[in-house]
């Protein structure tokens, strides 16, 4: 009976390790699938491979593709769908105005 009592705190021990490890595996299974993870998933790079634009369509400053990434180029595509966004509501409230009258 004593040595039932000095066990029941190793194998509580033990399924909290299995229980840390199937909530780690969880975890990276989670990330992986909304592309939060390190690495990108192979679709995504084969994706990127079929829309690199060819070397003439590099700019003409002769760096290419190894010049420092610009964090400017996202904002700038961000702006043009929030002005795309706005201008398909526009037209949507247009057309239903139009429709009440």
């Amino acid at each position: 009976m004593r040595t039932m009592k000095r066990q029941r705190g190793w194998l509580g021990m033990f399924v909290m390790l299995i229980a840390l490890v199937i909530v780690v595996i969880l975890a990276k299974d989670a990330l992986k699938s909304y592309g939060l993870s390190g690495t990108p998933p192979a679709d995504a790079a084969r994706q990127g491979e079929r829309t690199r634009l060819p070397p003439a369509a590099v700019d003409a400053s002769g760096q290419g593709g190894e010049s420092t990434p610009s964090f400017q180029a996202p904002i700038e595509r961000a702006r043009g769908v929030e002005a795309t966004v706005q201008r398909q509501a526009d037209d949507a409230r247009r057309q239903i105005d139009g429709q009440a009258r």
